[in-house]
């Protein structure tokens, strides 16, 4: 994957290749940005200008990497047991599936990663048989005598034995070793990695980035294409979903309604209450990355009312698939209440993220919606 192929990001291409040419090379490096925004995509086109700008044999160079099969260039990212691997699974045993989901998805988030190898029901994870493969990987030599460029896909997935059991080789990795780690949430990377990497943070993608990608490789309209970059708030993964017609929007659209509905009427009556735990129930019985992808959805669809409630229409992009008014519902989010909301619900996620009874923590939450979506704005 070449910088050229990358979608916008030009400053940051610019600061890797020229720092790379003046011999400027962090030895461990951290891509932070969203779903979407390129970060991984990036990391592969920032290696393979490591391994083939200083090769002897640049066109050869280049043939490897775009296929993701030079031998100095490695990757580790989140796993879990298949079909296929059934025990101590690591990122070597699913290389022809990580192959076939980067040429199909460059810019797809874990959830995708997780769909393509049949394992969306699970949370994938960056363990310590990982981090004694890397470390393995590492200590040989290079071996077409340039760098060697290892990139830690979704960084903040390793649990604490294999960030510890990394933490020496990122200090000190070997002579002309690269590491770059990619993340979506730098705050849950352990500070003793996150202190040892320079971090490059990157922008969501502009609009006119993603609709003018939509319309060059889809042949869209352009009408489409700029409706479709609006509702994709710089994640080119979301857009190009939206252009699938990706059904999961309209099914989270259907949990929310369905939840915020009965959580309103649920305050004092037990009967509805019971309703609020069905639900907790139908949401409990999807897989984690399932439920933490709903709950983020959630967190849009509030703000989104914020916005119409406080009269920024133009900031406004989601569009309901089943016919459902935000514009009646945006008075009942507001200064008073949208922070304790978010709040929740970030923490909601959190624990799910911990391997959470998602069943109890679904309901807590619906019981502090009830609280919430009741409480008046505060008038100053």
């Amino acid at each position: 994957m070449l910088f050229n192929q990358i979608i916008g990001q030009e400053h940051i291409k610019k600061h890797l290749r020229v720092s790379a040419e003046n011999g400027r090379i962090p030895h461990a490096q951290l891509f932070v940005g969203k779903e979407g925004s390129g970060t991984l995509s990036m990391a592969i086109a920032y290696a393979q200008f490591l391994l083939c700008n200083f090769s002897e044999n640049t066109e050869v160079c280049n043939l490897k990497c775009n296929k993701l099969q030079h031998p100095d260039l490695h990757f580790a990212f989140p796993v879990t047991s298949n079909d296929n691997v059934k025990k101590h699974p690591v990122s070597s045993l699913f290389l022809n599936e990580w192959r076939e989901f980067i040429a199909t998805q460059p810019y797809g988030s874990l959830f995708n990663w997780l769909q393509h190898i049949g394992v969306e029901n699970k949370q994938g994870l960056i363990g310590v048989d990982e981090a004694e493969e890397v470390v393995k990987k590492l200590k040989l030599k290079s071996f077409e005598g340039g760098f060697k460029v290892m990139i830690i896909w979704m960084a903040e997935k390793m649990n604490i034995a294999a960030a510890n059991k990394l933490l020496k080789l990122i200090e000190e990795p070997p002579e002309k070793t690269v590491f770059i780690l990619v993340t979506e949430n730098e705050e849950q990377i352990i500070n003793t990695i996150k202190s040892r990497c320079q971090a490059l943070h990157f922008p969501v993608l502009s609009e006119q980035d993603i609709s003018q990608t939509l319309i060059t490789n889809h042949n869209i309209s352009n009408n489409e294409a700029t409706k479709i970059a609006h509702q994709a708030a710089g994640n080119l993964n979301k857009a190009l979903h939206l252009l699938q017609n990706d059904g999961s929007d309209l099914i989270f659209e259907e949990w929310f309604i369905t939840w915020i509905r009965t959580a309103f009427k649920a305050k004092g009556n037990a009967a509805v209450v019971q309703q609020l735990i069905a639900w907790s129930e139908t949401i409990a019985k999807t897989g984690r990355e399932t439920q933490k992808r709903f709950l983020d959805y959630c967190i849009q669809f509030f703000r989104q009312a914020l916005l119409i409630n406080y009269k920024s229409p133009d900031l406004v992009f989601m569009e309901s698939a089943t016919g459902f008014d935000l514009s009646k519902f945006a008075p009942f989010v507001h200064s008073g209440n949208i922070l304790e909301i978010e709040k929740e619900l970030n923490t909601a996620m959190y624990h799910i993220e911990r391997n959470g009874n998602a069943k109890i923590i679904l309901l807590d939450l619906s019981m502090k919606l009830t609280r919430f979506l009741h409480k008046k704005e505060d008038v100053v």
